[in-house]
């Protein structure tokens, strides 16, 4: 029987079927192992299903010269050493598609929650300072007829452009490589330069991977682009932003707001942001809905019993493996 380490317990019934399936080391609650204990227990193991913030580098691939399939519980994948896992032969996979209506309706509701001061309200009344209407009370902003910009538009992102049409908002968006016109059309959105979207748009929302290129490409010359009014929302990966510059902004009325699902040093959250009312702080929960999280059970548990039955995974991040 089949060896995998599980390196968080997983919802539904795919976790019974890895149970029944093959011998299973698991951690139970949202217990997070450091480093070195995945080095520990990876030894010996074929598979390893692992998180978005667990380290999958050489020291722990290395660990294990049986190992034949890393598994990633996410649809990123910057967690992994792709390249050290390609060169060994071991099949990386991840859950794309499965998770992009929950992680869209976040962004959304970062979006509603910051332009209209849902969690300040609530801290306000909760505190007792409720005493009577005014004119002049917890104002925010609308969304019709105003410019969303969506930098990246993957899945996700065009996601979240089509429920910008119920707002009757204009998308304009931002990616490395343009999509066709008939893509556009269909979702609905403007290609624009990152200068121009940055500018333009009363909403931005980020949706692009965390790669060399994308790492803290917001910054303070990036704020300072941006309307007095704009509000950021980022549900994509934390090192996208630069906090400390965020942080300022927000502070210094560059911007009006911000809501972040995603931290740059994650679990840890700029000390700064902490104290402002105008961000909306939530805990990584893009994907948290029972739908996405079991959907993503399933097909994480699939792809790694596939590769351990000589089989072909639906979701492979490192197709060069075979290639060779």
């Amino acid at each position: 029987m089949f060896k995998v380490l599980l390196t968080r317990e997983i919802p539904g019934v795919a976790m019974e079927k890895l149970k029944r399936e093959v011998d299973l080391e698991y951690v139970s609650g949202e217990t997070k192992l450091t480093k070195e204990e995945i080095v520990e227990k990876i030894k010996g193991k074929d598979g390893i299903i692992s998180m978005l913030d667990d380290p999958i580098d050489a020291d722990v691939i290395n660990a294990s010269p049986n190992l034949k399939v890393i598994s990633n519980y996410a649809v990123g994948f910057n967690n992994i050493d792709i390249k050290t896992a390609t060169k060994k032969g071991i099949v990386v996979t991840n859950t794309p598609g499965v998770l992009t209506n929950a992680t869209a309706d976040l962004a959304w509701a970062l979006l509603m929650a910051v332009s209209r001061r849902i969690v300040e309200g609530d801290k306000y009344l909760r505190a007792g300072k409720f005493h009577c209407w005014g004119p002049k009370l917890m104002l925010g902003y609308e969304f019709a007829g105003k410019t969303l910009g969506i930098i990246g538009m993957g899945r996700i992102g065009s996601a979240v452009a089509k429920r910008a049409k119920g707002f009757d908002m204009h998308v304009i968006y931002y990616k490395r490589r343009r999509l066709s016109e008939e893509e556009e059309r269909e979702i609905g959105a403007e290609y624009v330069s990152l200068d121009e979207l940055l500018s333009r748009s009363d909403f931005i929302s980020i949706h692009t991977p965390l790669t060399e290129d994308t790492k803290n490409m917001l910054g303070e010359e990036q704020f300072k682009k941006m309307k007095k009014n704009c509000i950021l929302v980022n549900t994509a990966r934390g090192p996208i932003i630069d906090e400390k510059a965020l942080a300022k902004a927000l502070k210094e009325g560059w911007i009006a707001g911000a809501g972040l699902d995603v931290y740059e040093n994650e679990p840890a959250v700029t000390p700064e942001l902490l104290e402002l009312d105008n961000v909306v702080l939530e805990p990584h929960i893009g994907s948290a809905t029972y739908e996405a999280r079991e959907r993503m059970a399933e097909m994480v548990v699939e792809d790694c019993l596939a590769v351990l039955n000589g089989k072909k995974p639906q979701n492979i991040v490192n197709k060069e493996v075979y290639e060779k």
